[in-house]
């Protein structure tokens, strides 16, 4: 059950620069695929193809072999050729523009023709959003189905429940773990949600107006189905596209993502502060393997430390969620550049982060540890104080006075506790009302057995795998085929 991801291989040649802990101890080398330079620039010579392609289609002078020198050479980049341009333009996109240029030669009158940087930019971005919001939704739902077969396993286990941290009404382990599934799945709802609302940007243009390809085409008929034509040739509906645009696509939606992922983190975060709490108590662990070390100094230690890796890298989505909604609301009239380096960090690293604490989520997820044995002696402790209600109720059937035997059990409850918090001895709770001749008519073992204040949860796990958990693996059924003990 091991992630492996964060042993890191080193050279001697670039053990003096700074490398990004989200690539490489984090994320997934498909997550980090989407947001490297390859997926990047080469998505910039498709969406300059799809142009090209588009434009001859509407009767501009465009060849049949420049169309056809571009498509050779859509991923073989010559990346030192287009630093040195970038290094004396000080324009990435034109860098790239010429880059490309002289890789197809016969296409270089109508690279990028009438179109703007951010026609790669922002359509190259919408279309790595996008992907990597379906790799997000697909592992989201392999941590809801394994939490539905965990729920499924322990749904009629008892165990302590808490409220403020406090010892209350006992639940299952099942039930619990609905909860935490619960979460995951409303999470993927916000992330579906972002999937199926996100537009392409299209072909509007430097400030939105379209009026460079007006002047290409002088048929606004035209310019419309040249916006039709590109977005259908990079994948997306022909409808799906965003209205109007200033130069860019609406930059609230940057914060719009941001904040689905950090829904999921969120989920992420509580599931993996419940293990960690669940382990304080010797009740449920996630997975340890046979080498594993827990402390340098310990030995003897089992520290949860993929749940507590799961939990900072949330903590770090969850605080990128704000940067993104303050770039939009600062972009002055239809665009300004001081979201670019900004962007550089704010679109992919939320998304490697998500992805590091998804697959351990999983990780985890499939490989709980469950101390029965362990739980039930700690419900047993508090079981006698939970129980003492359905006592009262069951000595006022047998005949006796409500308002004494509530006092009776009042003041033995006070001694009980005072034994375990000032002696540290065990509840004896139940002994001291088996000897006290007010319970002599009632059955004090049968008011004890956990199964009875359990309510419906056993149920409750079964209506939401039925209900929230079999849906999900409908809808990604080949997702679940993710391994969980792969050594990402």
């Amino acid at each position: 059950m091991a992630i492996y991801r964060h042993t890191v291989k080193m050279s001697s040649r670039d053990d003096a620069t700074y490398q990004s802990p989200l690539a490489s101890r984090n994320a997934s080398p498909r997550m980090q695929a989407i947001w490297s330079p390859r997926k990047k620039f080469s998505t910039w010579r498709r969406l300059w193809l799809a142009l090209a392609e588009a434009e001859k289609e509407l009767g501009l002078d465009i060849s049949d072999a420049q169309l056809a020198q571009m498509r050779q050479h859509l991923d073989d980049i010559d990346y030192d050729k287009a630093a040195e341009y970038e290094k004396k333009l000080r324009h990435d996109v034109m860098a790239h523009v010429h880059t490309f240029a002289d890789a197809a030669p016969l296409a270089r009158p109508i690279i990028h023709l009438g179109a703007t940087s951010q026609f790669v930019g922002c359509n190259g971005e919408l279309i790595q959003i996008r992907e990597a919001l379906n790799v997000v939704a697909e592992k989201l739902a392999v941590v809801i189905d394994r939490l539905g077969v965990f729920a499924d396993n322990f749904r009629g286990l008892p165990a302590l429940a808490f409220t403020h941290f406090q010892p209350a009404q006992p639940t299952t382990v099942g039930k619990r773990a609905t909860l935490w599934a619960q979460d995951f799945a409303l999470a993927l709802e916000e992330v579906e949600h972002r999937l199926d609302t996100l537009r392409f940007r299209g072909v509007k243009g430097t400030t939105g107006t379209q009026a460079s390809f007006l002047a290409l085409f002088d048929d606004p008929h035209k310019v419309e189905l040249l916006d039709q034509l590109v977005t259908e040739k990079m994948g997306w509906p022909a409808g799906h596209r965003y209205a109007v645009t200033g130069q860019t696509y609406p930059r609230i939606v940057d914060g719009m993502v941001a904040s689905a992922l950090a829904a999921v983190a969120a989920a992420a975060q509580k599931f993996a502060t419940d293990i960690r709490l669940l382990a304080g108590r010797k009740e449920i662990e996630e997975p340890f393997e046979a080498d594993q070390i827990g402390s340098s100094a310990m030995a003897y230690k089992r520290n949860p430390m993929r749940c507590e890796r799961i939990c900072g890298l949330s903590r770090f989505v969850i605080g990128m969620a704000t940067t993104p909604y303050v770039t939009a609301a600062e972009q002055w009239f239809e665009r300004t550049l001081d979201d670019s380096s900004c962007r550089r960090l704010t679109l992919p690293e939320p998304f490697l982060a998500i992805d590091g604490v998804l697959d351990l989520a999983i990780n985890v997820s499939s490989g709980l540890v469950v101390y029965e044995k362990t739980i039930a002696s700690n419900l047993a402790a508090e079981l006698p104080f939970m129980a003492s209600e359905n006592i009262l109720m069951a000595a006022v059937k047998a005949g006796g006075d409500r308002q004494a035997l509530h006092e009776v059990i009042r003041q033995h409850s006070q001694a009980a506790a005072l034994r375990v918090k000032q002696e540290g001895k065990p509840n004896d709770l139940l002994a001291r009302l088996k000897s006290d001749p007010a319970f002599a008519k009632v059955d004090l073992n049968a008011a004890l057995d956990p199964a009875q204040y359990i309510g419906l949860a056993p149920q409750q796990v079964d209506d939401f795998v039925r209900d929230v958990v079999d849906p999900v693996r409908a809808r990604y059924a080949e997702a679940l085929k993710y391994d969980p003990t792969l050594k990402v």
